[in-house]
């Protein structure tokens, strides 16, 4: 059984989603950036989520968002649901498109955490040898300096989408937000950390490419390989998949996170062992989704603050 996550308006997350056994279905090519930004920007607007990073593997999908309401069960439901059947068109793929492991979903609680979290996001097409730099890759992603003040924007794509259908406008804009974390006024400052910080992590990937004596792929190479085969470097099997981050160096921010993550559990299923019992008055913690959503279950509004 899953554990249960708490969902608390106001969050942000790192989001990530892998295509079904690292097929190469979303190769970055012009159409298929088409459809995840247009997608990302009309699902983002109707269920309130903040933008602030992307990068659009040709293997998985990487998000840095804001879940301002505290639905991001119902987004990503939507979201990736448009995206696989989208892809499906684009590619004339039969079956699932997604990968059968859950989205991974990791609450940033610092500004260390977002920083790190975002030049990753940023870094993984250099991590994954493909090429030197991020701003040379080619698929949907964003430059350093466009965070929190950039617009990414798509026209309506041709497949699967019905153009007489008012929920899909003929274009759709993406504005980039600032995290919550990062108050205006430290805009710049907060996207020099973020270089900084891509700098160390493109240098780390320089340097095992060098001890590996790989070479990069390079962008034109990465857009032309067939989106039907899959990637064969290897991958490290049952890595952990944490439920938050803080950065490095915050020892002590990770052990009250972990206490309220604690907490949260037990509570959550002291909740649920009475209410399997047939007690339906028993009250859920707060940031209960699942059990609220879909059972009406009650829920305290006060929230364990971490």
């Amino acid at each position: 059984m899953s554990q249960p996550r708490e969902i608390v308006p106001g969050a942000t997350y790192m989001i990530t989603r892998r295509v079904l056994r690292r097929h190469l279905l979303f190769r970055p090519d012009a159409a298929i950036t088409q459809l995840l930004v247009y997608t990302l920007a009309v699902s983002t607007r109707r269920f309130g989520i903040q933008v602030h990073a992307l990068c659009a593997m040709s293997t998985h999908l990487h998000l840095i968002v804001t879940d301002t309401n505290g639905v991001l069960p119902r987004f990503l439901h939507f979201f990736h649901r448009i995206v696989a059947l989208g892809t499906k068109v684009l590619r004339t793929w039969e079956g699932p498109v997604w990968d059968h492991e859950a989205t991974s979903v990791v609450r940033l609680l610092t500004r260390a955490a977002v920083v790190e979290k975002i030049a990753y996001v940023l870094a993984n097409p250099v991590a994954a040898g493909l090429v030197r730099h991020a701003h040379q890759w080619p698929g949907a992603t964003v430059g350093v300096d466009e965070l929190g003040r950039g617009v990414l924007r798509a026209a309506r794509p041709s497949a699967y989408l019905d153009p007489e259908n008012p929920q899909w406008p003929e274009e759709a804009t993406l504005p980039l937000a600032l995290p919550p974390v990062i108050e205006q006024d430290s805009a710049e400052g907060f996207r020099q950390q973020v270089a900084t910080e891509l700098d160390r992590q493109e240098a780390q990937a320089h340097a095992e490419m060098q001890r590996q004596r790989h070479h990069f792929l390079g962008a034109d190479q990465a857009s032309k390989i067939s989106p039907y085969e899959r990637a064969t470097s290897l991958e490290a099997l049952r890595k952990r998949n944490p439920t938050f981050a803080v950065g490095r160096g915050q020892g002590d921010a990770w052990r009250i996170a972990a206490v309220a993550v604690r907490a949260f559990r037990a509570s959550y299923r002291a909740a649920l062992e009475r209410w399997r019992a047939g007690v339906r008055s028993v009250v859920f913690p707060a940031g209960t989704w699942w059990m609220r959503a879909l059972h009406g279950a009650s829920v305290t509004d006060v929230v364990l603050e971490v």
